[in-house]
């Protein structure tokens, strides 16, 4: 039984006229209202402005933004020393990102801020994923850091250098490396013989280089730090009293950041250092004559230590947007993008596609050797949630242990580390 109900004309005109003038606004905003904005934060993986990541990024959000109308990408890169801090900040503010590209994310799923990548991958996307990688993105069993990009480590020497200081052939063992960096001292003024970063920027990488080839690391099979190992402490020892007291690094290690010690290689005024594969392009750029070897090992031992790196991407769900992220993902993916970034930084790709591609492409044919490096390579804990602020504390102090007494600065640093894990496990 339908009951008419009478309105007022001049109450039905109000209502007319408002929902006329919602229309109105919906008509200019409707689009807006309905755009979602993910807020990506990335690390920098250029030199300069000319090649910061930047570029990338804002070259893929538009494409992105023009093949999906209803999502916006807002991207923000920071330089490596300064990314962590920033985005702690973020959060501390409540504006978490969406995305977050950078080297860790254990410490961020202690947090329980991040989705399941399973949640924001499709199937393709996680099938196209190299196992090696995607095993190393787990935290107890379920898989929360996505891989994004990968490298190794291996020995370059500048080859014109070498020949001036009458070296023949490059370094194998330590004792090797302090002959041919005295010869050089020697021999070539105003030439660094080997350049040791243990700034904030690659202090991990480069001590856990030196441990590993010194028969150590910085965690057991187990996820116990052994930062204070006796292998550590006696790496730490060498280091200071055959390359850093003699004067064959730089003055403070510990002062010295990754880009420029890669920098000065590229002009001519370094002679030795570890380096991942983005120095092949900027030692070809300042037409050095280099060579790339294996990572000089302690003599005695039976094989070289070698870094397998593996850099992260990790889903915020703070603001929710699941499908929109797993859309972007499924774009940032896709053979041609990862191809795009790994080129343009020589690094190597995590999905199977991508290194297939590299892998065939005679135009990669350098990068070959440090694929070779990855097959026997260690890690670092990246599914420990302390690693993150472990990881800092080393950024922090460990350049110490060249200039002091390596002792107290890796016990203390050990210390810290062990603190560190109890309290992540009592959260």
């Amino acid at each position: 039984m339908n009951r008419r109900v009478h309105v007022p004309t001049r109450v039905l005109g109000s209502v007319l006229a408002g929902a006329l003038a919602l229309t109105a606004v919906g008509a200019c905003s409707g689009q807006d209202d309905a755009t979602v904005t993910l807020k990506l934060v990335a690390a920098d993986y250029g030199e300069s402005q000319e090649t910061s990541s930047k570029h990338y990024w804002d070259g893929v959000a538009t494409a992105f933004e023009a093949a999906n109308p209803g999502i916006k990408v807002s991207v923000e890169v920071d330089s490596w020393t300064e990314i962590g801090k920033k985005v702690e900040d973020m959060i501390a503010a409540g504006k978490s990102p969406d995305l977050l590209q950078s080297g860790g994310f254990a410490d961020q799923v202690a947090a329980d801020r991040l989705y399941p990548a399973a949640d924001v991958l499709s199937m393709d996307t996680q099938a196209n994923m190299l196992d090696t990688f995607a095993h190393a993105g787990q935290v107890l069993g379920k898989q929360y850091g996505i891989p994004f990009v990968s490298s190794s480590r291996v020995l370059f020497y500048n080859k014109a250098v070498f020949r001036q200081a009458g070296i023949a052939q490059p370094p194998t063992t330590w004792s090797e490396l302090k002959q041919d960096a005295e010869k050089i001292k020697a021999k070539v003024p105003g030439v660094t013989p080997y350049g040791l970063p243990l700034g904030p920027e690659e202090a991990p990488a480069e001590s856990m280089l030196w441990t590993l080839s010194g028969g150590g690391s910085i965690s057991d099979d187990v996820g116990n730090y052994t930062i204070d190992s006796p292998q550590n402490q006696a790496t730490f020892s060498w280091l200071k009293n055959n390359l850093v007291s003699p004067g064959l690094t730089y003055p403070d290690p510990g002062k010295m950041n990754r880009t420029p010690v890669f920098q000065d290689f590229a002009a001519g005024k370094v002679a030795m250092l570890n380096g991942h594969p983005t120095l092949l392009r900027m030692a070809t750029a300042g037409n050095i004559d280099f060579g790339t070897v294996p990572i000089p090992k302690k003599d005695g031992l039976g094989r070289t230590g070698s870094l397998g790196v593996a850099d992260w991407m990790m889903a915020f769900k703070k603001n929710g947007h699941k499908n929109e992220i797993k859309k972007f993902l499924s774009f940032v993916y896709s053979r041609d993008n990862q191809l795009k970034f790994d080129e343009q930084y020589n690094l190597l790709p995590v999905t199977q596609d991508a290194f297939n591609q590299m892998s065939t492409d005679p135009k990669h044919a350098a990068l070959k050797q440090f694929a070779v490096g990855l097959t026997n390579a260690s890690f670092y804990p990246f599914g420990d949630p302390a690693w993150g602020q472990v990881s800092n504390q080393i950024k922090a102090g460990i350049g110490q242990a060249v200039t002091t007494d390596p002792k107290l600065v890796l016990g203390g640093l050990q210390d810290a580390a062990v603190k560190e894990a109890a309290r992540v496990r009592q959260q």
